[in-house]
């Protein structure tokens, strides 16, 4: 960021910007008049399919507390006000992950979304680790359909190594450039199911991101440069210390579902996230003189359909986008009793119910499932219990493989464990990986996150007994197209391996037919000290916290 001078200061102080224009005496004579141009960017990140208002979870006075929030239809109407507030100076941006994570998306594999997205008046967006999920050729048809522009650095056709979209974009506002470098996950291959990116090559954080920062500084003589990320509070702020971020101005980071209500200040540049699944907007307000930047402000806007009423056309075209889907989606499976939600770093009742199942349904010893971050709460209210529909499934799961089941032995079991345990909580920002902790039944787990890698495990059990190094374990997970078939959640080398011929959707369906209404609770399956039952975030050497 570029230096604030007081006199600057001071002037903006007095006159809060409710004056344009900016005169600077010298000699008893005006000289060198300056305009200052306010200019407001929006950001959404991570809507993950959600097309309509749903209950949102919130960290309040010590107690979870559920909203309703978000809705696209909302959202537009929230754009719309945003833009009548600062007219024709106004850039909104959506950071990835939009076309997976809903049933609606799932079943029509993301086509329900380009009708509503181009009608959404987007300026700029980025692909993020999810748009690859329905094959990379599906991905450039939807994508290419919102008729906006799609930006993103580093990734390529694998055939011929050309870009699959432009690197960047570029807007002109009052004499203001502004430059925007897409930037997706390097490691999309092997978080998400490698099948899904067959095709696509990804280059990392390397000289082709250095030297595209500076042909958009120096050749492009861009005054206000952004880099659109999508992998991760973590190394988004690493990214924000490191030199190649030395002319970037803000990062605006997605992947991780982060709230932050305040940027993140590296060292050469301001980090911003946005939350996820279209329950917030991320606003900058930056006023620019001469092309630097001498004042930002920044909130995080939640999308309260109360204050934000829904958008006529936009909700017509989620009308229409719907309809072949709905009577499936609003199909009752089951209800709980208490709060299904996905929020907590370590364990949720969402999950439990889910490793539940799956270990109800093929008699493992220890089921396993990711550390997802998506998935909307499902809430009682009155007392009553509340409907699970298939909708929700979708949205907890929403890609529906077979399971998988086979042996590992105890020493395997721990050492893969540790492996996970750095992922999520590594102190080093670019050795964390994916989602949070890995969820589990069967299995207890105390552990601590400040230990040295390999050493964080304090004890370890399976059903209800030490677990023994040369003990063979069964386990399941469910399948990862393109993985090797021993592996299994990221463990090598599993024996007597075996595809079930159902889903996990079938085994959790069979789970709540036999025995709802479910009431899973916290039960310190996994537990750490360091951490606490409610522990909702973890970004090492920074002040953010989850609310």
């Amino acid at each position: 960021m570029r230096p604030l001078s007081i006199i600057f200061i001071s002037i903006i102080s007095v006159l809060s910007f409710s004056c344009k224009e900016i005169a600077l005496k010298k000699d008893n004579h005006t000289a060198n008049k300056k305009d200052t141009v306010k200019i407001s960017v929006l950001q959404t990140a991570d809507i993950h399919g959600q097309l309509d208002t749903h209950p949102e979870l919130f960290w309040e006075n010590e107690k979870i507390v559920f909203k309703n929030r978000g809705g696209l239809a909302h959202i537009k109407t929230l754009f719309e006000e945003e833009r009548a507030k600062n007219p024709g100076n106004t850039i909104i941006v959506d950071g990835g992950d939009l076309i997976q994570g809903s049933g609606y998306t799932a079943l029509s594999k993301g086509a329900v979304l380009p009708e509503i997205i181009k009608h959404m008046n987007y300026d700029v967006l980025i692909p993020g680790n999810w748009e690859v999920v329905y094959g990379k050729n599906q991905m450039l048809s939807i994508l290419n359909n919102y008729e906006t522009p799609v930006i993103a650095q580093n990734m390529y056709h694998e055939e011929s190594h050309k870009n699959l979209f432009p690197s960047h974009w570029i807007k002109e506002i009052d004499g203001v450039k502004l430059g925007f470098i897409g930037v997706n996950d390097p490691d999309v291959p092997i978080r998400q199911n490698p099948e899904f990116s067959k095709g696509i090559e990804f280059s990392g954080l390397d000289e082709t991101l250095k030297e595209q920062i500076q042909q958009l500084k120096s050749k492009e003589k861009v005054d206000v440069l952004f880099l659109v990320t999508h992998f991760g509070i973590f190394k988004q702020v690493e990214l924000a210390n490191n030199p190649v971020s030395k002319k970037v101005d803000y990062i605006l980071g997605n992947d991780t579902h982060e709230r932050l209500r305040t940027p993140i200040e590296g060292k050469f540049a301001k980090v911003t996230e946005p939350g996820a699944f279209g329950s917030f907007v991320g606003k900058l307000t930056l006023y620019v003189v001469d092309g630097e930047i001498v004042l930002d402000e920044y909130e995080l806007i939640d999308v309260d359909p109360d204050k934000y009423k829904a958008d006529p056309q936009i909700n017509e075209l989620i009308t229409k986008a719907k309809a072949p889907y709905k009577e499936e989606m609003e199909e009752i499976i089951g209800y709980t009793n208490v709060p299904l939600f996905r929020y907590l770093t370590v364990e949720n009742p969402l999950d439990n119910m889910i490793t539940n199942a799956a270990k109800w349904k093929t008699g493992v010893d220890i089921a396993i499932s990711n550390g997802f971050r998506f998935g909307n709460p499902v809430v009682p209210i009155d007392g009553k219990p509340a409907p699970i529909t298939k909708a929700n499934l979708w949205n907890w799961l929403p890609v529906n493989e077979k399971i998988k089941t086979g042996k590992a032995s105890g020493k395997q079991i721990k050492n893969w464990l540790e492996q996970e345990i750095h992922n999520a909580f590594a102190e080093k920002a670019t050795e964390r990986f994916g989602g949070w902790l890995v969820r589990f039944a069967g299995m207890q787990v105390d552990f601590k996150i400040n230990a040295e890698k390999g050493k964080k495990i304090n004890w370890i059990k399976v059903g209800g007994q030490p677990i023994q190094d040369d003990k063979m374990y069964s386990i399941s997970a469910c399948v990862r197209p393109g993985d090797p078939i021993h592996n299994l959640c990221r463990m090598s080398n599993v024996e007597d391996v075996e595809v079930k011929d159902y889903t996990i959707h079938n085994a959790v369906e069979d789970y709540l037919a036999k025995f709802s209404p479910v009431s899973p609770k916290l039960e310190k399956r996994a537990y750490c000290d360091d951490l606490g039952v409610h522990s909702f975030s973890t970004v090492p050497n920074t002040k953010y916290k989850f609310k």
